[in-house]
């Protein structure tokens, strides 16, 4: 005769199973709060080692917090100056020409003008849901600007309780919580060479090749380069098919600059730039890239790479090894 098993949950286990699945939901909730929280640290990582050297200096660390935003904000402010007028013309002629580019073009990428007009129609109706998210994203920065801000000055203290939380290993969670920030410190700082470099060397090539809006396609090449593997991508396209209405061969040459361009950042400024910063399989970045954009979006994508480090070297403490070194093996 077989015996029958019971299985007993107790009041405990199905609180326990309650409470964890809350707190799931509750995160997913606020899961933008968190992404805004998760940015702030990447720059608090970015600005502390300016902050720590101007207060070795005697510099009140408030005051010190308050000159790396003057500097950073000022080096902002005089690199717009200089270009905003250009940048101004060149976007506008950009935006009044576009619906004559996309016409010339329709022929040859074989879609229909019908669906062209359609889609640029759609899109005039549209101004004033893009100014309100421009307004939105404002108001982020200032909110991630703030946050920033508190995080380096509370620093020391968040430092304390997170080192607490672990009182049996102290020495081994300073020493992890300490990598997490040098290496999104360093990447950070990193992507902004990165930026500036391509953006710097694809104005060059534009410019030497005579394409028209050189300026907004330049500044959109070294944006995009904070997307990994597929930005540099996206970003020769319009390049190419603004070079392409002029002249199919000036087309060639364009394909051909961001691609000489894309192999130099590949093989020597990558590795010069970031050799501070943590390097990824390129698998894996496309795989967390796939993932952040599925799950929150544009956000998602571009915080991917970042989040995906800090998850690896949690896994390196854990596991006890170096999962660079062992993908540099295989």
């Amino acid at each position: 005769m077989k015996t029958q098993t019971s299985i007993d949950i107790s009041h405990k286990t199905i609180f326990f199973i309650a409470t964890f699945l809350g707190i799931l939901w509750l995160l997913f909730q606020i899961k933008e709060v968190i992404l805004i929280l998760f940015v702030a640290i990447i720059f608090m990582s970015a600005l502390n080692p300016i902050v720590e050297s101007l207060t070795k200096r005697s510099v009140p660390k408030g005051m010190a917090i308050a000159l790396a935003y003057v500097v950073l904000i000022g080096i902002i402010v005089g690199l717009l100056t200089l270009i905003i007028t250009p940048l101004t013309a060149e976007t506008s002629n950009l935006l009044f020409s576009l619906p004559q580019t996309i016409q010339k073009l329709a022929p040859t990428l074989g879609v229909d003008k019908a669906v062209i007009q359609q889609e640029l129609s759609n899109a005039s109706q549209h101004v004033l849901s893009l100014t309100l998210a421009v307004f939105s994203n404002f108001l982020t920065l200032i909110s991630i600007a703030v946050l920033t801000f508190y995080l380096i000055i509370d620093r020391d203290r968040l430092y304390k309780l997170i080192i607490s939380l672990s009182p049996n290993q102290k020495e081994r969670t300073e020493k992890l919580v300490l990598k997490i920030e040098n290496k999104l410190g360093a990447w950070l700082r990193g992507q902004v060479i990165l930026s500036l470099v391509i953006g710097t060397m694809s104005y060059t090539l534009l410019f030497l090749l005579h394409i028209q809006y050189a300026l907004p396609l330049s500044i959109l090449a070294g944006l995009m380069e904070v997307v990994p593997v597929i930005g540099p991508i996206v970003s020769a396209i319009p390049a190419i098919l603004i070079a392409y209405v002029e002249s199919p061969a000036l087309a060639l040459f364009v394909g051909l600059g961001f691609f000489a361009i894309q192999q130099l950042e590949n093989h020597f400024i990558v590795p010069q730039v970031m050799k501070r910063a943590v390097g990824l399989n390129p698998l894996i970045v496309i795989l967390a890239i796939a993932i952040g954009g599925k799950l929150l979006g544009i956000a998602g994508g571009l915080l991917a790479v970042p989040i995906t480090v800090v998850i690896q070297i949690i896994l390196e403490d854990f596991l006890n090894i170096d999962l660079d070194t062992y993908s540099d093996k295989k």
